[in-house]
């Protein structure tokens, strides 16, 4: 019963931030009908954090994994946006791809179906994990002046992660696992979005920017949202900026992925056209 309440606050919470954003969309006025494109390359550097919960296998009790501990690597990434507009209306597509990894030898930062290791045992892990976060998302001008811009986003948003765990145990070694073995926990979550995006202008020519974004949502997963702030500054052609991005996932309490942030700073160029 906690679990669904758990569920049903957050359901409640989506749907009013929904309630207050689509309302406000009746106030907007016209805009140009001719298309705009912008598209943007990135570098995120996010911190991991996260549970997973790897399965022993025979039926053994799970190996319980913190990715913050073990993950310090960046193997191969890549960022990139696309985002068109014409009139009030518009979309976007948003990809990140990242495959991280470490390994630690002689540790005790895990435990076994959540209990602590016995006094004198350790092991050799090695993690593995590559990400994919996509978001496709439709967008309505809400305001559209000189010195600020807002508008609503709504879509969807799909992470799938493949995480991999090697292990060998050093000492007498937990009861019913393996001395050494390797699991591998895969996932992939589809979830509905809705939030506000945008940007704040000043300076000379109103060329600085701050941009802004927030989003919120569920489906597969229990509750995810996101958050971006920045700095950025405009040329004729594009813009270039910084900016931290925050992003949370809780999954179902019947998920080996028990939950998992990425929290760092990102920084990049986009090209109008």
């Amino acid at each position: 019963m906690k679990a669904d309440g758990r569920v049903v606050r957050r359901t409640a919470l989506i749907f009013v931030a929904a309630a207050v954003l689509l309302p406000s969309v009746s106030h907007a006025q016209g805009n140009t009908d001719a298309w705009q494109w912008r598209a943007s390359v990135y570098g995120w550097f996010p911190g991991i954090k996260g549970e997973t919960q790897f399965p022993s296998g025979a039926g053994g009790p799970s190996i319980n994994v913190d990715a913050d501990t073990l993950i310090e690597n960046l193997k191969m990434a890549f960022m990139g946006s696309l985002e068109a507009r014409q009139g009030r209306w518009g979309g976007l597509a948003d990809w990140f791809y990242a495959d991280v990894g470490d390994s630690k030898a002689g540790t005790r930062d895990f435990s076994i179906q959540g209990q602590q290791l016995s006094v004198g045992t350790t092991a050799n892990l090695s993690l593995d994990a590559k990400t994919n976060i996509l978001t496709l998302a439709g967008t309505y001008s809400w305001i559209d002046r000189n010195e600020y811009s807002t508008s609503v986003v709504f879509g969807a948003r799909m992470l799938n992660m493949d995480q991999t765990l090697d292990w060998a145990f050093a000492g007498t070694g937990p009861l019913g696992v393996a001395r050494s073995g390797r699991a591998e926990v895969s996932a992939t979550n589809w979830d509905a979005i809705v939030g506000m995006r945008g940007r704040a202008r000043f300076g000379d020519e109103l060329r600085w920017f701050v941009p802004y974004h927030f989003d919120i949502g569920a489906g597969n997963s229990d509750l995810t949202w996101q958050a971006i702030v920045g700095l950025g500054y405009s040329f004729s052609w594009g813009d270039v900026g910084v900016a931290w991005r925050y992003l949370d996932y809780e999954f179902k309490s019947s998920e080996r992925l028990q939950s998992i942030t990425f929290n760092g700073f990102a920084a990049g160029v986009s090209f109008k056209f």
